[in-house]
This record gives structure tokens, C-alpha cells and sequence, in this order.
């Protein structure tokens, strides 16, 4: 087992990264963060809370209760539909209420299971039941393992926008089972590589270039070098949230890039499967890469590079492929209602080199709307 510990002011957790964990031996796994629903002399097993989506819980259900009840527990699942439509008041109202009703107490744990969305949704229910119980992550997806499941940012949406009703939140452990990935999806499994490929665009020129040669591997899930990649991605991760959990410095910041424009892009195509998350990133970081370049701030070659690094993952990489028939002008509104919006700017994560991101807050979304313009029409 790699164990990656998560270190804040007295919220520290580990994040462990084991084979199998999940799938093979969940409750022996889980055992430390479990043994709360258990109290002194108690004889009958004790039901474990479980938020899923239809999909995690059709394919996780028997193995998870297999390995709950050998170990005297016993499941409780709240399943709901999959898509960022979970992530909405209605269903925040239904689960909190289930976890009342359960009697869930502040010193119990909730479980996670699925991607970013599940992730969430229970982490914010978490949040704000009884000002806070405990909740442990088990991400089920590349994106959600290497991203969304560390840091503690939970959320869910409105009409006006994505994760704009939300607060911090820490897990209270994140359980990482890299075997679940041979059941996801090709198209997510390269929609969650987008974020690994970030870590090496925004800090780690060295990873960005093992992943150039090793990144077919780990789409491939070849076990040693996907577990490489997912251990340096969450590393970078922990280090930059041990820095900065609450995003207040700017520091944290830099996970964002690839985000602004794939915010708008997630808006502009309803936050629907047409364009999922991480590609949405994956297109943004293009983006992001290109707008560098025009600023004079990035070589040529290396927004090349970035590109490439993109379309060599089957990932979108070109915005005028997307099939997107809105201005740029459209596109720019929609970061208008971007969460980091401040004193009526917004601040861009943009790249002075390969492994090296920076904020830069004067970005004029008119000259965004410009660049956004050319690269729609560009062939």
C-alpha cells in the first residue's frame, strides 16, 4: 500500500493507493475508518452508509457487501442517477434526509463511491449535517482519484452555474483502488487523464515527459505505471492543498488551469455527456497553452507540445472541432459567473513554460473573446 498523507492544520488524513482494496478486500481496507459504527458490546452488524450512482452500485454492490458482512457489517445504500444532475438542491435535500433518518452522528462515516460528482454531493451533505460528520472518499474513476477526492472541495450546482453553492470539507481518508479502473469506460478513463497530464503542465516538466512516453501505458492500465501516475498526481496535489487548502494565497489556484475555458465550454454544451469534464479541461489547457503563446509569455514549440500531449491521448484538442457554433464573445460570458470572479476580474491560470503555471489577473475578457474567436473558425 502507498500511503500519500494529505497534511492541514489539524484535518490531516492519508490517501492510500492499494490494488485491490475496493474490489478484493473493501472492509479490511476500510476497517479503521468502519470501526465507528461499531460500539462496545454491540452484537448485531451495524449499517455502513454508501452514496453511489446507478452505475458504481450495479457494478460494486456484491463485492462491497460480500466484504462488509464477512466483517460484521452491513450496507445502506443512497443511489442516484449518474451526471452532474445529482449534484443539485432536490437531491441534497433527499440525501441529507436519508443520513438523518439513518441517525448518522458527527462521528460517523459516510462513503463516497463513485466519481467527482458523488464526491460532491456527499461531501457537501457532510458538510453542512449537524455542521459537519465525517465522510471517506472512494473514487471510482481516474478523474476523481487524482483530483476531485483530495482537497476537500465539495459543491453542487445552480442555474447559474457549476459548484457555485459549496464549502471545504476534508475527507477523513481517501481509499484508492486502481483495479476498479478496468471497469470504467475508455472515454473516461481518457476524460480523468486530462487532470494527470495537468500536474505535469503546471509544475512538473519531468512527469509531463514521462507521460509522453509512458501515457499510452497508463491508458492501457498497465498496473505499475498507472499506479506511478496516479501516486505523482496525487503527491503534486496534496503539496499544493497542504499550501493553500482554502485557495487564498493563489497557490491552489493553479489547479485550475484548463478550468476557466472548460467551464465555459461545460456551459455552453449544458454540462452534458456531449463534452464530459475532463475533456472540457483537456481543450481548456489547449487553450490555455495557445492564450500563452499569444501573450508572448509561452514559446511556440511548447503550446505545440501541450497540444500534441492532448490530441495523443485521444483528448479534444482543437476548439473548432468541438462543434461548437456560439461566438466568443458567448463563450467569455460564461466566466462571468466563474466562482473566482473578483472586483469584476477574473484571474487565468496561464503557462510560462512546461512546468510552470502562473495566475495572471490582467486578463481582459474581451481580448479572451477575441482570442476565442480565431480559435473557433481555425482549421
Amino acid at each position: 500500500m502507498d500511503v500519500i498523507p494529505v497534511s492541514l492544520a489539524g484535518r490531516s488524513y492519508d490517501v492510500m493507493i492499494e490494488r485491490g482494496c475496493v474490489l478484493e478486500s473493501f472492509a479490511a481496507s476500510a476497517g479503521d475508518y468502519l470501526t465507528s459504527y461499531r460500539t462496545t458490546g454491540q452484537t448485531e452488524a451495524r449499517k455502513v452508509p454508501i452514496v453511489a450512482d446507478t452505475n458504481t452500485h450495479r457494478i460494486f454492490k456484491t463485492a462491497i457487501e460480500q466484504s462488509l458482512d464477512s466483517n460484521g457489517f452491513c450496507a445502506d445504500w443512497f443511489v442516484v442517477e449518474p451526471g452532474e444532475g445529482a449534484k443539485s438542491w432536490a437531491v441534497l435535500e433527499q440525501l441529507t434526509d436519508w443520513l438523518l433518518e439513518l441517525g448518522i452522528t458527527r462521528s460517523d462515516n459516510v462513503i463516497a463511491l463513485g466519481g467527482g460528482v458523488v464526491g460532491d454531493l456527499t461531501g457537501f451533505a457532510c458538510a453542512v449535517l449537524k455542521r459537519g460528520c465525517g465522510f471517506v472518499q472512494i473514487p471510482t474513476t481516474l478523474l476523481a482519484q487524482v483530483d476531485s477526492s483530495v482537497g476537500g472541495k465539495t459543491a453542487i450546482n445552480t442555474r447559474a452555474g457549476k459548484n457555485l453553492i459549496g464549502a471545504f470539507h476534508q475527507p477523513v481518508a481517501v481509499l484508492i483502488d486502481p483495479l476498479v479502473l478496468d471497469t470504467l469506460p475508455d472515454r473516461e478513463m481518457r476524460a480523468g487523464y486530462a487532470e494527470v497530464i495537468k500536474y505535469g503542465l503546471l509544475g512538473d516538466a519531468a512527469f509531463f515527459n514521462w507521460l509522453a512516453e509512458n501515457g499510452t501505458d497508463v491508458l492501457a492500465r498497465e498496473p505499475s505505471t498507472l499506479a506511478h501516475a496516479i501516486a505523482t498526481s496525487i503527491r503534486a496535489k496534496a503539496a499544493i492543498v497542504a499550501e493553500d487548502e482554502r485557495e487564498t494565497t493563489g497557490v491552489r489556484a493553479l489547479l485550475n488551469l484548463g478550468h476557466t475555458f472548460g467551464h465555459a465550454l461545460e456551459a455552453e454544451t449544458g454540462f452534458s455527456d456531449r463534452l464530459l469534464h475532463g475533456e472540457a479541461v483537456a481543450t481548456g489547457m489547449v487553450l490555455a497553452a495557445h492564450y500563452s503563446a499569444r501573450r508572448g509569455e509561452l514559446s511556440q514549440s511548447d503550446a505545440e507540445r501541450a497540444r500534441q500531449a492532448i490530441a495523443a491521448a485521444g483528448l479534444p484538442a482543437e476548439l473548432a472541432k468541438l462543434g461548437i457554433t456560439c461566438s466568443g464573445t458567448a463563450l467569455a460570458d460564461h466566466m462571468r459567473h466563474d466562482k473566482k470572479m473578483e472586483g469584476g476580474t477574473l484571474p487565468f491560470l496561464l503557462l510560462k513554460s512546461i512546468g510552470q503555471a502562473y495566475l495572471a489577473r490582467d486578463v481582459e475578457l474581451s481580448d479572451i473573446a477575441e482570442f476565442l474567436d480565431a480559435q473557433l473558425v481555425k482549421q
